[in-house]
């Protein structure tokens, strides 16, 4: 059972990704098939959809994921942070994850796609006497860090994403070709960052893991609004008191603490990607008190919401 817990980092630079600090939330991952085709000896695909769901999962398969278009935020192991356009990530073998749309994918009138190519492919893919070469040892070790997540960036990021367009269209042995130029660019770059933490395991029983992925869907579908302990008390099946206790003892902190930092993080988008002033987005992420949200901004982030701002204006354009 895995133990999600996002970065202490709540500014990343590369495609306006932030970090919550010290985020703690239970969630039972699924097995998931990645469907291939016999014939071939990985996948690779074209995905145009109204959202990219909600299902928690793992596969033995690496992924490599490139965003073309959508919002929202990600799961990854023990990490919590925002996803937009143009991310490239890569994930290890086992690592449970998932994308998770903003709100206005799941609307039914909505008109909202997103867009990405998926690459997928088991380790051994291109044989284990292959891997075992002394010439492949590089191979090895970017599997290993892939088991943390890694968020690819700079030219290694274009390059990969080049080669990914061209594998969806390539057969017999250029796709193999293109397989080892990707792993090849990857194995030989610097250009990326870890998205997991070493220690994010947890063993909670089947009911705890139920419980626990109702309450977090539940609040980042409704953050936007007023959630009572009463009301998501009744959600979990307890007392408040069994609840408050409940909550505190399975994720190290109190439901409004886990509220208040998913509503900081979707403030923090809204502040960099549109012109609100601070009491719009305040009223918009679900605080009804300016002042209450200065505070909990400050608390969490480390800065004014002004000075958040210009932080993240100085560092991109530097």
């Amino acid at each position: 059972m895995l133990l999600i817990r996002a970065r202490e980092d709540f500014l990343f630079q590369e495609n306006n990704n932030f970090y919550i600090r010290q985020i703690y939330i239970v969630m039972k991952p699924y097995f998931h098939k990645v469907p291939t085709k016999l014939e071939t000896s990985f996948s690779i695909r074209n995905d145009t959809l109204p959202n990219f769901g909600t299902l928690w999962h793992y596969h033995p398969e690496l992924e490599l994921h490139h965003v073309k278009k959508g919002k929202g935020v990600k799961f990854i192991g023990d990490n919590i942070s925002n996803f937009s356009d143009g991310e490239l990530i890569l994930i290890g073998e086992n690592l449970p994850h998932t994308w998770r749309c903003e709100d206005n994918y799941f609307l039914p009138e909505s008109k909202l796609r997103v867009e990405a190519c998926v690459m997928h492919f088991l380790p051994n893919c291109l044989g284990q006497d292959f891997i075992n070469l002394p010439e492949a040892h590089q191979i090895s070790r970017l599997y290993e860090k892939a088991k943390k997540g890694l968020i690819i960036k700079g030219d290694t990021k274009k390059k990969i994403v080049s080669l990914m367009e061209k594998a969806g269209d390539a057969v017999n042995l250029e796709r193999l070709t293109i397989l080892l130029s990707i792993l090849s660019t990857l194995a030989n770059s610097e250009e990326y960052d870890f998205i997991t933490s070493t220690s994010a395991y947890f063993a909670p029983n089947n009911l705890d893991t139920d419980r626990i992925n109702k309450i977090c869907a539940y609040t980042l579908t409704n953050y936007k609004n007023e959630i009572t302990i009463s009301e998501i008390s009744a959600l979990s099946n307890l007392s408040v008191t069994s609840f408050c206790r409940y909550f505190k003892k399975m994720t190290k902190k109190t439901y409004y603490d886990f509220l208040t930092e998913i509503r900081i993080s979707h403030a923090c988008r809204i502040l960099i990607e549109s012109e609100m002033t601070v009491e719009v987005i305040c009223m918009e992420c679900g605080f009804n008190n300016p002042s209450n949200f200065y505070r909990h901004f400050k608390n969490i982030t480390g800065h004014t919401p002004v000075e958040y701002k210009k932080k993240y204006l100085n560092k991109v354009t530097i």
